[in-house]
């Protein structure tokens, strides 16, 4: 199945590739038989903070957005680290992350709360049929490498290595405590940022989605949690964009490039951090769309199917057909209807809002009244104007298209 189809077919969910994931949950109860030490709880909190590093430093800011650099040695062990948290292979992982980017929050996007439930954009997508495979045209940097593929190829290897080190280490409860219970809860915190940071939260920036800032999701996560500033700049290396967003990944890959075992960190432009750069076309477009779904396009067509069929004076103006409508003339139609409109009002005026209303006229918003709506809707971008300008025309080819349709189509 394509990647581009629906990612949100929660009958293509196949249960049985779920067994292990669930089968690590019920391990943890294994604590109860094992009893808890304190060097099991010792092994547990550091291997919750060592491999949450290797997914935000590595799975994510490293192999899914190479925001900084790192010698082939180091790209192995961060991959093989990353790879202990039963996440399936960086490569597997990078590529679903990119495809995550490019169609974030929309009906193409692998994990989107908002086109999906919780459950499906917390868990349920990585057990979908369509999502074993992944794309490879997007990883050809990553799939380069033999002992990158070597790993893919075993992708568990990693986890089961690092559970028997913790059994060696503790036992039982080294096993149990130590490696699963922090295993799971690696699991959740990661997999929160898919879910909870596209749903909770606050957005500093237009993005074309719905990805926000969070902060307690940043805590537990490293600084994953400064989600709408990671999605206005994704190949940034500092997801806390201010001094008090709280980003340890990005501290610890900075120390790192002090030791000269990282560098070339990629830092967000300051007239991103400033909101002063004009956003990227495809987010105008996402922009606009939002924009333009927040009018309704339905009583307007209507309005302007009553106007035509009723409104006094509109013969004289020689307008044409309603199905025989170019977009142009749609333009000229709604123009001359507004002048009619204005015309009359000033006549009668204060019986203005009587006459509109009984003449239905259709009120599609100006290009004037969609930039206050969007400065509204959205945080300050100097594209407000551009979002406008396309959403105004997205509207246009709507109505357009709804006004030419034949009956069956419209239905359809």
């Amino acid at each position: 199945m394509s990647e581009l189809s629906s990612a949100h077919d929660h009958d293509d969910i196949v249960y049985p590739s779920a067994v292990p994931f669930i089968l690590a949950h019920l391990a943890c109860f294994g604590a109860l038989w094992s009893g808890v030490s304190a060097t099991s709880l010792w092994l547990c909190f550091g291997l919750y903070w060592l491999r949450m590093f290797a997914v935000t430093a590595g799975y994510h800011r490293y192999f899914s957005h190479r925001s900084y650099k790192i010698s082939r040695i180091g790209q192995f062990v961060l991959a093989f680290l990353a790879q202990s948290t039963a996440q399936k292979s960086v490569i597997w992982w990078a590529s679903k992350h990119r495809h995550h980017h490019r169609f974030a929050d929309t009906e193409h996007d692998v994990h989107s709360p908002v086109q999906s439930s919780f459950f499906y954009s917390h868990v349920g997508w990585i057990f979908s049929r369509q999502h074993h495979e992944f794309d490879g045209s997007t990883v050809t940097d990553l799939t380069r490498f033999p002992e990158l593929q070597l790993l893919h190829r075993f992708e568990l290897a990693p986890a089961i290595l690092l559970a028997l080190a913790c059994f060696a280490i503790d036992g039982w409860s080294g096993l149990f405590v130590g490696f699963f219970i922090s295993t799971v809860l690696v699991y959740h915190g990661t997999f929160c940022i898919n879910s909870l940071a596209h749903v909770h939260g606050d957005k500093h920036y237009v993005t074309g989605d719905e990805s926000r800032n969070n902060w307690w999701l940043a805590i537990i996560t490293m600084g994953e949690g400064w989600h709408n500033n990671h999605h206005a700049y994704q190949y940034s290396v500092r997801q806390g964009f201010r001094w008090w967003q709280w980003d340890p990944t990005y501290y610890l890959i900075l120390g790192l490039s002090k030791l000269r075992l990282v560098w070339d960190l990629k830092a967000p432009p300051q007239a991103v951090i400033d909101r002063s750069q004009a956003l990227p076309p495809r987010v105008i477009e996402r922009s606009a769309e939002r924009l333009a779904a927040s009018v309704p396009v339905e009583r307007i067509v209507q309005g302007l199917r009553d106007a035509y069929a009723n409104a006094p004076g509109l013969p004289e103006m020689h307008l044409p057909a309603l199905p025989t409508l170019t977009l142009p003339e749609l333009r000229e139609a709604l123009a001359a209807m507004q002048s009619r409109a204005g015309e009359r009002l000033h006549a009668i005026q204060l019986q203005a809002h009587e006459a509109m209303a009984q003449w239905h006229m259709p009120t599609l918003p100006t290009r004037e009244e969609l930039t206050e709506k969007a400065a509204a809707m959205f945080v300050k971008t100097p594209s407000l104007d551009a979002i406008a300008a396309r959403a105004h025309d997205m509207l246009l080819e709507a109505i357009h298209a709804r006004l030419v349709a034949t009956p069956a189509a419209a239905k359809a």
